[in-house]
Protein backbone atom coordinates (compact mmCIF):
# COMPACT_ATOMS: atom_id res chain seq x y z
CA UNK A 1 0.00 0.00 0.00
CA UNK A 2 1.54 3.73 -1.24
CA UNK A 3 0.68 6.58 0.12
CA UNK A 4 1.49 9.84 -1.85
CA UNK A 5 3.57 12.42 0.47
CA UNK A 6 2.94 16.31 -1.60
CA UNK A 7 6.43 18.01 -2.25
CA UNK A 8 7.30 20.81 0.33
CA UNK A 9 9.64 23.22 0.63
CA UNK A 10 9.52 24.99 4.36
CA UNK A 11 11.18 28.22 3.22
CA UNK A 12 8.16 28.70 1.00
CA UNK A 13 5.89 27.93 3.66
CA UNK A 14 7.37 30.11 5.91
CA UNK A 15 8.19 33.17 3.48
CA UNK A 16 4.38 33.23 2.47
CA UNK A 17 3.44 33.32 6.48
CA UNK A 18 6.19 35.30 7.46
CA UNK A 19 4.83 37.88 4.61
CA UNK A 20 1.44 37.62 5.23
CA UNK A 21 2.33 38.84 9.08
CA UNK A 22 4.80 41.66 7.52
CA UNK A 23 1.95 42.53 5.38
CA UNK A 24 -0.42 42.82 8.12
CA UNK A 25 2.01 45.13 10.09
CA UNK A 26 2.83 47.51 7.79
CA UNK A 27 -1.12 47.17 6.88
CA UNK A 28 -1.45 48.55 10.83
CA UNK A 29 0.29 51.19 10.09
CA UNK A 30 -1.29 52.44 7.16
CA UNK A 31 -4.39 52.02 8.83
CA UNK A 32 -2.74 54.95 11.62
CA UNK A 33 -1.61 57.16 9.25
CA UNK A 34 -5.02 56.93 7.11
CA UNK A 35 -7.00 57.81 10.10
CA UNK A 36 -4.50 60.42 11.52
CA UNK A 37 -4.30 62.17 7.49
CA UNK A 38 -8.28 62.03 7.09
CA UNK A 39 -8.73 63.79 10.54
CA UNK A 40 -6.08 66.51 9.68
CA UNK A 41 -7.41 67.28 6.02
CA UNK A 42 -10.96 67.42 7.30
CA UNK A 43 -9.94 69.94 9.41
CA UNK A 44 -11.27 73.63 7.75
CA UNK A 45 -7.97 75.71 6.90
CA UNK A 46 -7.71 79.20 8.27
CA UNK A 47 -7.76 80.01 4.27
CA UNK A 48 -10.18 78.76 1.73
CA UNK A 49 -10.12 78.48 -2.07
CA UNK A 50 -7.50 76.51 -3.50
CA UNK A 51 -6.06 75.19 -0.52
CA UNK A 52 -9.20 73.79 0.69
CA UNK A 53 -10.09 72.18 -2.57
CA UNK A 54 -6.52 70.24 -2.29
CA UNK A 55 -7.14 69.26 0.91
CA UNK A 56 -10.69 67.37 -0.31
CA UNK A 57 -8.99 66.00 -3.30
CA UNK A 58 -6.34 64.56 -1.03
CA UNK A 59 -8.81 63.39 1.15
CA UNK A 60 -10.25 61.38 -1.44
CA UNK A 61 -7.17 60.03 -2.80
CA UNK A 62 -6.29 58.90 0.97
CA UNK A 63 -9.57 56.92 0.92
CA UNK A 64 -9.30 55.42 -1.94
CA UNK A 65 -6.24 53.58 -1.75
CA UNK A 66 -7.23 52.90 2.03
CA UNK A 67 -9.67 51.18 0.37
CA UNK A 68 -7.89 49.22 -2.49
CA UNK A 69 -5.08 47.93 -0.38
CA UNK A 70 -7.45 47.09 2.39
CA UNK A 71 -9.20 44.84 -0.35
CA UNK A 72 -5.84 43.33 -1.05
CA UNK A 73 -4.67 43.06 2.01
CA UNK A 74 -8.05 41.07 3.42
CA UNK A 75 -7.93 38.57 0.19
CA UNK A 76 -3.90 37.67 0.99
CA UNK A 77 -5.28 37.21 4.43
CA UNK A 78 -8.59 34.83 3.74
CA UNK A 79 -6.07 33.03 0.81
CA UNK A 80 -3.63 32.29 3.74
CA UNK A 81 -5.94 30.55 6.07
CA UNK A 82 -7.16 28.83 2.94
CA UNK A 83 -3.51 27.30 2.37
CA UNK A 84 -3.51 25.71 5.65
CA UNK A 85 -7.10 25.46 6.95
CA UNK A 86 -9.84 25.82 4.24
CA UNK A 87 -7.29 23.37 1.53
CA UNK A 88 -5.30 21.84 3.54
CA UNK A 89 -6.01 18.42 1.84
CA UNK A 90 -5.31 19.61 -1.47
CA UNK A 91 -3.15 17.16 -3.60
CA UNK A 92 -0.32 19.40 -4.18
CA UNK A 93 -0.26 20.43 -0.33
CA UNK A 94 0.39 24.53 0.91
CA UNK A 95 3.45 24.63 -2.08
CA UNK A 96 1.61 23.81 -4.39
CA UNK A 97 -1.23 26.23 -2.92
CA UNK A 98 1.22 28.90 -2.89
CA UNK A 99 2.60 28.29 -6.27
CA UNK A 100 -0.33 28.21 -8.40
CA UNK A 101 -2.43 31.03 -6.35
CA UNK A 102 -3.55 32.92 -9.15
CA UNK A 103 -5.72 30.06 -10.15
CA UNK A 104 -7.90 31.14 -7.19
CA UNK A 105 -9.80 34.80 -8.29
CA UNK A 106 -9.21 35.74 -4.59
CA UNK A 107 -5.62 36.37 -5.60
CA UNK A 108 -6.23 37.89 -9.09
CA UNK A 109 -8.67 40.39 -7.14
CA UNK A 110 -5.98 40.91 -4.55
CA UNK A 111 -3.36 41.50 -7.36
CA UNK A 112 -5.60 43.89 -9.19
CA UNK A 113 -6.51 46.17 -5.99
CA UNK A 114 -3.00 46.59 -4.97
CA UNK A 115 -1.91 47.61 -8.67
CA UNK A 116 -4.93 49.96 -9.02
CA UNK A 117 -3.50 51.67 -5.51
CA UNK A 118 -0.15 52.02 -7.52
CA UNK A 119 -1.85 53.84 -10.18
CA UNK A 120 -3.21 56.81 -7.94
CA UNK A 121 -0.10 56.78 -5.71
CA UNK A 122 2.24 57.31 -8.97
CA UNK A 123 -0.11 59.33 -10.19
CA UNK A 124 -0.23 61.40 -7.25
CA UNK A 125 3.67 61.39 -7.62
CA UNK A 126 3.39 63.26 -11.07
CA UNK A 127 0.93 65.43 -10.31
CA UNK A 128 3.60 67.01 -7.41
CA UNK A 129 6.21 66.98 -9.80
CA UNK A 130 3.94 68.57 -12.77
CA UNK A 131 3.08 71.44 -10.74
CA UNK A 132 6.33 72.08 -9.58
CA UNK A 133 7.77 72.35 -13.10
CA UNK A 134 4.71 74.10 -14.43
CA UNK A 135 3.38 71.45 -16.87
CA UNK A 136 7.01 71.71 -18.72
CA UNK A 137 6.43 69.38 -21.81
CA UNK A 138 9.58 68.18 -21.65
CA UNK A 139 9.10 67.00 -18.27
CA UNK A 140 5.14 65.42 -18.54
CA UNK A 141 5.43 63.79 -21.84
CA UNK A 142 8.27 61.60 -21.21
CA UNK A 143 6.79 60.66 -17.42
CA UNK A 144 3.02 60.68 -18.87
CA UNK A 145 4.54 57.77 -21.41
CA UNK A 146 6.06 56.15 -18.34
CA UNK A 147 2.88 55.99 -16.67
CA UNK A 148 1.05 55.03 -19.46
CA UNK A 149 3.30 52.17 -19.99
CA UNK A 150 3.39 50.33 -16.92
CA UNK A 151 -0.71 50.98 -16.63
CA UNK A 152 -0.52 48.82 -19.80
CA UNK A 153 2.23 46.26 -18.02
CA UNK A 154 0.14 46.35 -15.11
CA UNK A 155 -3.71 45.10 -17.27
CA UNK A 156 -1.20 42.40 -19.06
CA UNK A 157 -0.28 41.16 -15.89
CA UNK A 158 -3.33 40.88 -14.57
CA UNK A 159 -4.67 39.57 -17.87
CA UNK A 160 -1.74 36.60 -17.70
CA UNK A 161 -2.74 35.99 -13.90
CA UNK A 162 -6.61 34.96 -14.62
CA UNK A 163 -5.29 32.71 -16.66
CA UNK A 164 -4.03 31.32 -13.74
CA UNK A 165 -0.63 31.20 -13.87
CA UNK A 166 1.94 30.40 -11.64
CA UNK A 167 2.97 34.10 -9.86
CA UNK A 168 6.72 33.66 -10.57
CA UNK A 169 6.35 32.83 -13.94
CA UNK A 170 4.86 36.24 -14.55
CA UNK A 171 7.36 37.34 -17.32
CA UNK A 172 5.87 41.20 -17.21
CA UNK A 173 6.35 41.62 -13.77
CA UNK A 174 9.78 42.76 -13.42
CA UNK A 175 9.63 45.28 -16.12
CA UNK A 176 6.27 46.88 -14.52
CA UNK A 177 8.61 46.94 -10.96
CA UNK A 178 11.43 48.39 -12.48
CA UNK A 179 9.22 51.40 -14.34
CA UNK A 180 7.70 51.79 -11.28
CA UNK A 181 10.90 52.68 -9.54
CA UNK A 182 12.29 54.10 -12.07
CA UNK A 183 9.37 56.70 -12.08
CA UNK A 184 9.94 57.18 -8.27
CA UNK A 185 13.80 57.89 -9.12
CA UNK A 186 13.26 60.26 -12.01
CA UNK A 187 10.54 62.21 -9.75
CA UNK A 188 12.82 62.10 -6.70
CA UNK A 189 15.59 63.96 -8.98
CA UNK A 190 13.08 66.20 -10.29
CA UNK A 191 11.72 67.40 -7.62
CA UNK A 192 14.46 67.50 -5.42
CA UNK A 193 16.56 69.64 -8.55
CA UNK A 194 13.35 72.29 -9.04
CA UNK A 195 13.72 73.39 -4.95
CA UNK A 196 17.27 73.60 -4.85
CA UNK A 197 17.00 75.90 -7.73
CA UNK A 198 14.21 77.65 -6.39
CA UNK A 199 16.20 78.00 -3.14
CA UNK A 200 19.26 78.93 -4.98
CA UNK A 201 17.44 81.76 -6.80
CA UNK A 202 15.38 83.22 -3.68
CA UNK A 203 18.94 83.77 -2.27
CA UNK A 204 20.55 85.53 -4.77
CA UNK A 205 17.21 87.71 -4.49
CA UNK A 206 17.18 88.43 -1.16
CA UNK A 207 20.68 87.92 0.95
CA UNK A 208 18.92 86.97 4.34
CA UNK A 209 16.53 84.52 3.00
CA UNK A 210 15.51 81.72 5.25
CA UNK A 211 15.76 78.89 3.09
CA UNK A 212 15.29 75.99 5.79
CA UNK A 213 11.64 75.69 4.04
CA UNK A 214 13.48 74.29 0.91
CA UNK A 215 15.52 71.99 2.80
CA UNK A 216 12.56 70.36 4.82
CA UNK A 217 10.90 69.38 1.71
CA UNK A 218 13.80 68.00 -0.03
CA UNK A 219 14.72 65.93 3.23
CA UNK A 220 11.13 64.66 3.13
CA UNK A 221 11.25 63.57 -0.66
CA UNK A 222 14.28 62.39 -0.47
CA UNK A 223 13.38 60.10 2.55
CA UNK A 224 9.78 58.91 1.53
CA UNK A 225 11.43 57.97 -1.81
CA UNK A 226 14.48 56.13 -0.38
CA UNK A 227 12.63 53.45 2.12
CA UNK A 228 10.13 52.28 -1.29
CA UNK A 229 12.71 52.30 -3.78
CA UNK A 230 15.43 49.80 -1.65
CA UNK A 231 12.17 47.59 -0.88
CA UNK A 232 11.03 47.54 -4.54
CA UNK A 233 14.80 47.05 -5.69
CA UNK A 234 14.75 43.88 -3.33
CA UNK A 235 11.53 42.53 -4.96
CA UNK A 236 12.98 42.98 -7.98
CA UNK A 237 16.07 41.27 -7.51
CA UNK A 238 14.50 38.42 -5.92
CA UNK A 239 12.10 38.16 -8.21
CA UNK A 240 14.72 38.43 -11.04
CA UNK A 241 17.00 35.44 -9.25
CA UNK A 242 14.05 33.40 -8.45
CA UNK A 243 13.97 33.63 -5.05
CA UNK A 244 10.67 32.78 -4.86
CA UNK A 245 10.80 32.99 -0.54
CA UNK A 246 11.72 36.52 -0.55
CA UNK A 247 9.71 37.41 -3.83
CA UNK A 248 7.04 36.06 -1.28
CA UNK A 249 8.06 37.75 1.31
CA UNK A 250 8.01 41.77 -0.55
CA UNK A 251 4.84 40.88 -2.64
CA UNK A 252 2.68 41.02 0.28
CA UNK A 253 3.64 44.09 1.55
CA UNK A 254 5.04 46.29 -0.98
CA UNK A 255 1.51 48.11 -1.59
CA UNK A 256 1.66 49.24 2.03
CA UNK A 257 5.59 50.21 2.02
CA UNK A 258 4.24 52.69 -0.62
CA UNK A 259 1.16 53.77 0.46
CA UNK A 260 3.23 54.52 3.94
CA UNK A 261 5.73 56.37 2.46
CA UNK A 262 3.20 59.28 0.25
CA UNK A 263 1.05 58.93 3.64
CA UNK A 264 4.17 60.49 5.94
CA UNK A 265 3.99 63.42 3.73
CA UNK A 266 0.73 64.43 3.04
CA UNK A 267 0.46 63.93 7.19
CA UNK A 268 3.06 66.07 7.83
CA UNK A 269 2.48 69.31 5.39
CA UNK A 270 -1.47 68.89 7.01
CA UNK A 271 -0.52 68.41 10.56
CA UNK A 272 1.99 71.45 10.22
CA UNK A 273 5.08 69.34 11.15
CA UNK A 274 6.71 70.79 7.85
CA UNK A 275 6.10 74.29 6.59
CA UNK A 276 2.57 74.58 4.97
CA UNK A 277 0.66 77.41 3.06
CA UNK A 278 -0.19 79.07 6.42
CA UNK A 279 3.65 79.89 6.60
CA UNK A 280 4.31 80.66 3.47
CA UNK A 281 0.96 83.39 3.77
CA UNK A 282 2.48 84.38 6.51
CA UNK A 283 5.94 84.98 5.00
CA UNK A 284 4.12 86.59 1.77
CA UNK A 285 1.91 89.21 3.90
CA UNK A 286 4.91 90.60 5.46
CA UNK A 287 5.95 94.03 3.95
CA UNK A 288 6.97 93.79 0.42
CA UNK A 289 11.05 94.51 -0.28
CA UNK A 290 12.37 96.15 -3.20
CA UNK A 291 15.59 95.35 -4.41
CA UNK A 292 17.61 97.36 -6.30
CA UNK A 293 20.01 95.50 -8.94
CA UNK A 294 21.90 97.88 -10.62
CA UNK A 295 22.22 101.60 -11.31
CA UNK A 296 23.79 104.10 -8.46
CA UNK A 297 22.11 106.43 -5.74
CA UNK A 298 22.66 109.41 -6.35
CA UNK A 299 23.22 112.65 -4.06
CA UNK A 300 21.90 115.44 -5.57
CA UNK A 301 18.12 116.51 -6.20
CA UNK A 302 18.92 116.23 -10.24
CA UNK A 303 20.00 112.58 -9.42
CA UNK A 304 16.80 111.79 -7.60
CA UNK A 305 14.87 112.81 -11.53
CA UNK A 306 17.08 109.93 -13.41
CA UNK A 307 16.38 107.35 -11.08
CA UNK A 308 12.80 107.74 -11.24
CA UNK A 309 13.08 107.26 -15.06
CA UNK A 310 15.34 103.86 -14.73
CA UNK A 311 13.83 101.50 -16.42
CA UNK A 312 11.41 99.05 -14.45
CA UNK A 313 13.08 95.88 -14.81
CA UNK A 314 15.77 97.25 -12.66
CA UNK A 315 13.29 96.44 -9.21
CA UNK A 316 12.03 93.41 -8.39
CA UNK A 317 9.26 93.06 -6.31
CA UNK A 318 10.44 90.40 -3.38
CA UNK A 319 6.64 89.41 -3.10
CA UNK A 320 6.39 87.78 -6.43
CA UNK A 321 9.01 85.27 -5.67
CA UNK A 322 7.73 84.38 -2.26
CA UNK A 323 4.52 83.91 -3.87
CA UNK A 324 6.44 81.13 -6.06
CA UNK A 325 7.45 79.56 -3.34
CA UNK A 326 4.27 79.55 -1.65
CA UNK A 327 3.15 77.10 -3.91
CA UNK A 328 5.60 74.47 -2.78
CA UNK A 329 3.44 73.88 0.22
CA UNK A 330 0.40 73.41 -1.37
CA UNK A 331 1.52 71.19 -4.47
CA UNK A 332 4.20 68.94 -2.38
CA UNK A 333 1.23 67.37 -0.39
Amino acid sequence: MSSYTPKTDLWIERSRLAGMLVGCVCYGVLLLLTVQSCVALMHQPRHGGKAAGHRLILLSYVVITFALITTSVAANAKYTGMIWIDLRDAPDGPLGLIENEMNYPINVLALSCGHVAEWFMQALLLHRCFVLWNWARCVTIPLITLFLVMIGLSIRIQMQASTGIAFYNLDVEPAYLCIQVGLNVIYTILVVYILLDMRKKMKALVAQFDSSIYDTVVLMVVESAMAYSVFAILFIVAFALHLDGITTLCFLSISQFQAISQLFIILRVATGRAYTHEYWLSRAAAPHTTVLFSGTVGTTEGSNDEQSTRPEQNIVRTDSASAKAAEVGVCIA
